[in-house]
């Protein structure tokens, strides 16, 4: 059994199961795909330990023994810096928008992206604000889905897409969301405010199309964080 409790069988099963009608040469694309994002989540697990390993004391040498890298390497790949303080499912939401630039060919990502990485993260708090304003997940993605620009004709790069210049605005967006309100966090709720407030960006321009204003917005992640801290409170 891995430590995953997942086998390369498994992988492959649910490719297939999800693509049935799918060519092999159809099928490697999506495989590579697939492939990369797990590569992404892997380094975000290693980044996750290492930032409780800092927190309890521990020096850049002894995680670069851990890890099996030099002190420096362990320091330049592993500091924390543009999603420090981003929560685990905020990093997730933008492993799955460069997931959605790489699978539509796109060669940046964009805000459109960020948004449909959102969408991809259920757990999140701006799932949960952007399904109860739209009715359903499905009419967010058909909304986004319908303001993207064409599938590119080229593969997208292997390794990490860059961001558009929006895509970078919203990020510092959603950080300044999140002082905004007092938070010592970075969330998928303030992402979301983020993206309303990137003017330039699409995805504003989607959300609008889907009734949200920023102010409205604003109060509904609020309430939205308040009901579920709540909830956290109960016995």
């Amino acid at each position: 059994m891995s430590p995953l409790d997942i086998s390369l069988a498994d992988l492959i099963a649910r490719l297939d199961e999800e693509l049935p009608a799918a060519n092999e040469l159809t099928r490697i694309s999506e495989a590579r795909l697939r492939a990369q994002t797990m590569s992404d989540l892997g380094d975000q697990l290693v980044d996750h330990y290492v930032s409780q390993a800092r927190q309890a004391g521990a020096s850049w040498s002894e995680i670069g023994d851990a890890i099996g890298v030099s002190k420096q390497a362990a320091q330049q790949r592993h500091t924390p810096a543009a999603f420090e303080r981003f929560t685990n499912l905020n990093r997730h939401g933008i492993v799955l928008a460069q997931e959605a630039a790489r699978t539509h060919r796109h060669d940046a990502i964009g805000t459109d992206h960020l948004l449909l990485g959102l969408l991809g993260e259920p757990r999140g708090l701006a799932y949960e604000v952007l399904v109860a304003k739209a009715g359903s997940e499905q009419a967010v993605r058909d909304a986004i889905e319908a303001a993207m620009p064409p599938a590119g004709k080229k593969p997208a790069r292997g390794g990490h897409i860059p961001f558009r210049p929006e895509g970078k605005q919203a990020i510092d967006h959603a950080r300044q969301a999140a002082a905004d309100l007092g938070h010592d966090w970075v969330g998928t709720e303030h992402m979301l405010l983020g993206l309303i407030r990137t003017e330039e960006g699409p995805a504003a321009q989607i959300l609008h199309s889907l009734g949200f204003t920023p102010e409205e917005l604003q109060e509904m992640v609020k309430a939205a964080i308040t009901a579920r801290l709540a909830a956290r409170a109960k016995p």
